[in-house]
């Protein structure tokens, strides 16, 4: 069960898409956006997920905000190109364009909406990176689309070399485990869920696929590395106070309540993309409150 050679481990920012007062992409807040996290030391870039709002995005639309990021990393760190297509035949196509543009591997996930069965999931997969030829985090999310790949299906697909990590977000840590004692360590693990992630690692996780990282940058790589270079105790404290930030990120307005934090934060906006709107009322009060806190009590990073 040799894996694929790639340097895939710490903290992978899922990052947002900005879109402009007409609706369209706005690469000059992207740009920043993107840097922002590149200064702080994040380990990879990963495109128009699920918190970048794919399902909105056009084809074009996609391979644009690729190349912003693309540009931004200047090779220092990987770039992935998410592959959510509702067709196999659209998301083989969007790997083969996102390979062409220079993108370091993909995540990909199901044929969503679609719940398929187990082999028309592992087929769907294994045709999406082989179009692609690039290495490619496999994207486990039952909670959000109805999909579950278990740990008997990673083993089964653990013959194809181009997959080489998993972003587990079943919200059962227990998986991490799981999926370590049937398949050894052949796939670099990461944690897709905020609030799971030092539990995460604890049981041997290598990475974070992080989503309020776009606010707290500095926050989410401190946490990661300290408790990597032993130092737990330090980690969990900046964990503990974080929180109630990351607990934002396991609701169905996760995209509308992270986008809020980032522009309360660093600057910017919080617009999305119909149908999604903006938070109003007691939903954005909600958030607006939970970032006061945080910010009044930041803690100093060692």
């Amino acid at each position: 069960m040799a894996r694929r050679k790639v340097a895939w481990r710490g903290v992978f920012p899922a990052v947002t898409t900005k879109f402009d007062r007409k609706d369209g992409l706005d690469t000059r807040e992207m740009t920043r956006a993107f840097r922002l996290q590149m200064d702080a030391g994040v380990d990879g870039l990963i495109v128009c997920g699920s918190l970048g709002e794919a399902s909105t995005l056009e084809f074009e639309e996609k391979l644009e905000i690729l190349k912003v990021a693309l540009d931004v990393a200047e090779g220092k760190v990987p770039v992935l190109l998410t592959v959510v297509e509702g067709s196999t035949a659209r998301a083989c196509r969007m790997a083969e364009a996102g390979a062409k543009l220079g993108a370091a591997g993909f995540m990909v996930l199901p044929g969503v909406p679609y719940k398929s069965t187990p082999r028309e999931t592992m087929t769907h997969y294994r045709s999406a990176a082989r179009a692609g030829g690039l290495p490619v985090m496999l994207y486990n999310n039952p909670v959000g689309y109805g999909v579950d790949i278990t740990p008997e299906m990673f083993a089964d697909l653990a013959d194809e070399p181009l997959f080489v990590a998993i972003k587990e977000s079943s919200d059962d840590v227990r998986r991490i485990t799981r999926i370590i004692n049937m398949t050894g360590h052949r796939y670099a693990l990461f944690c897709g869920v905020d609030n799971l992630a030092l539990e995460a690692q604890a049981m041997g996780a290598v990475g974070w696929v992080a989503g309020l990282v776009c606010a707290f940058p500095k926050e989410t790589v401190a946490i990661w590395k300290l408790a990597e270079s032993g130092k737990f105790a330090a980690a969990r404290d900046i964990y503990r106070w974080f929180e109630p930030l990351l607990t934002l990120d396991v609701t169905p307005q996760l995209v509308q309540n992270i986008k809020l934090v980032e522009a309360l934060v660093t600057g910017g906006n919080d617009r999305v993309r119909a149908p999604r709107l903006a938070l109003q009322g007691e939903a954005r009060t909600h958030v607006e409150r939970i970032v006061k806190a945080a910010l009044a009590t930041r803690p100093k990073l060692p």
